[in-house]
């Protein structure tokens, strides 16, 4: 599980037929928690903004944290931290 920063999001047309009506946001995960890449994108059912901070799950999971288990996903937001005081 990676903790993030929601800094904006992504828009598409066109998708895969699975993905229809979802959300896609960039986050920008922690220093402490990056893995190499600066920011990915995140299929966001739970409503998050940009500006908050984010727990994102990566791979299986995602697919199955967000009910879309035949789905393209690999990263999907799963949790709102409420108070993200210290993690900067």
């Amino acid at each position: 599980m990676i903790v993030g920063k929601v800094v904006g999001s992504v828009v598409s047309t066109r998708k895969s037929e699975a993905l229809i009506g979802n959300k896609f946001m960039i986050v920008e995960p922690l220093h402490r928690m990056s893995s190499g890449g600066s920011q990915l994108v995140a299929i966001d059912n739970i409503g998050a903004g940009i500006g908050e901070f984010v727990l994102v799950v990566q791979g299986s999971a995602a697919r199955i944290g967000c009910g879309l288990e035949t789905a393209p996903v690999d990263a999907a937001i799963v949790g709102i931290i409420d108070d993200g005081a210290g993690l900067e």
